[in-house]
């Protein structure tokens, strides 16, 4: 065994070396998909933008705090005989100062950039652009996709055009987009980094997503929220194409006769759990499918929450409506319970199920719509349709002299017509 002075020492890397090899690993950057910051769509750009703004913003400080770090641990290093030791220093007003000052301005500025956009990004806020040239044209009608998360799988249904997909989603560019949002069972969130921010999908609930594709492109939507086993696969192909093959590709899907109708059958053997499903096209629709899964009741025979609500409303059935919580009952078991009990009822269930429809009438699917009108102003960034503060004036100039540029409809006012809204539904 060689003594421990003859044993070959490890070879040392120099400086240079280092830093080459750093270098070297960031070639496997390059993979890296930077759709989040180069989208397809304005709403994910203006999104885009918030984060490229936000991060320069923090950096002002992130920046000068790490080089004053390397700064001060270099100077006050211990082989540093010519630094100045003070070992009873324990105050300085303008070093707190500027401690302070700093990062509050920061947190101001951040603030201030959040509110704004969290408005005028807001998934609820109808689409006024289509990009920063371009405002949406009065006559144009959005395309309205009502989207329903499966286990593990995406259902896209087109109600204009009456036809369904799974595992596809195809939009025309250029188009203004409404996607009506609901899931089947579990909580699961819609995403689509290349179009807008993701939004959850839950079962007895609808939310809203609008956006727009600026141009062409072949990407990929997915659950953004873990559901389950098959989560990881719960992905779906999204194509942005022009309006020639948007109709184009609508007329063949409602050519083909292999796809046959998604109804409440065919939906039902669809809802059950599967993984890694292929595409599937379906040439027409059950114009109230959507409706009967956003208030859960796609099952024969099962009551809807819309009934319940109504018999609630009317101070509930006692006793006698025990059977009405039952085919209300949203667990799989259970469900499949009612609906057996109910395909076939008896003269007794008959009448009881005649009560309750004589209380209240089905109305599937009629979710309050709190969409927001989109701003007049279609500056990105900068708080359009948002009035500035009436109390004090906006870098001391007049705010009679900035009303002219905040015409659009404020904020404030559309969370009232929102309140409203709610109150009366």
């Amino acid at each position: 065994m060689r003594p421990p002075e003859s044993r070959p020492k490890p070879r040392q890397l120099t400086a240079l070396a280092k830093v080459l090899a750093a270098l070297s690993l960031t070639g496997a950057l390059s993979a890296c998909n930077t759709v989040v910051l180069n989208p397809a769509g304005d709403v994910a750009r203006q999104q885009g933008d918030l984060v490229v703004i936000s991060t320069l913003l923090m950096l002002l400080i992130i920046v000068p705090v790490m080089a004053a770090t390397v700064l001060f641990a270099w100077r006050y290093r211990a082989s540093n005989k010519e630094a100045n030791y003070q070992p009873d220093w324990d105050h300085s007003t303008q070093l707190e100062l500027l401690i302070w000052t700093a990062p509050l301005l920061i947190i101001i500025c951040l603030g201030a950039l959040t509110w704004v956009t969290t408005h005028l990004l807001d998934p609820y806020r109808t689409i006024g652009r289509i990009d920063h040239e371009t405002p949406v044209a009065a006559n144009v009608k959005p395309l309205e996709v009502e989207v329903v998360a499966l286990d593990w799988k995406w259902l896209f249904i087109y109600p204009e055009q009456g036809v369904a997909t799974v595992n596809e989603l195809v939009v025309p560019t250029g188009r203004p987009l409404s996607f009506k949002i609901t899931s089947s069972s579990v909580m699961n969130s819609f995403y689509v980094p290349a179009m807008a921010g993701q939004i959850y999908a839950m079962p007895g609930m609808e939310t809203r997503l609008h956006a727009v594709f600026n141009k062409p492109i072949d990407t990929i939507g997915f659950s953004a929220n873990y559901s389950g086993a098959g989560f990881s696969n719960m992905r779906f192909a999204t194509r942005a194409v022009s309006d020639a093959d948007f109709a184009k590709w609508t007329a063949d899907v409602k050519a083909d006769k292999a796809g046959g109708t998604l109804d409440r059958t065919a939906y039902l053997q669809l809802e059950k759990p599967s993984e890694k499903v292929p595409v599937i096209r379906y040439a027409t629709v059950s114009p109230d499918l959507y409706g009967a899964i956003v208030d859960m009741c796609v099952e024969p025979g099962k009551m809807c929450m819309s009934e319940m609500m109504a018999v609630d409303a009317r101070g509930g059935l006692g006793k006698a409506g025990i059977r009405n919580v039952a085919m209300l009952t949203y667990d799989k078991r259970g469900r499949e319970a009612a609906a057996s009990t109910n395909v076939n009822p008896n003269a007794a269930v008959q009448r009881e199920l005649a009560w309750v429809r004589a209380l209240c009438r089905q109305m599937p699917g009629a979710a309050p719509d709190h969409t927001v009108k989109a701003p007049e102003n279609l500056r990105v960034l900068t708080g359009a349709g948002m009035k500035a503060p009436q109390s004090l004036p906006l870098f001391g100039k007049d705010e009679q002299a900035l009303a002219p540029a905040a015409k659009a409809e404020p904020v404030a006012a559309n969370d009232a017509a929102h309140s409203s809204q709610i109150s009366r539904n």
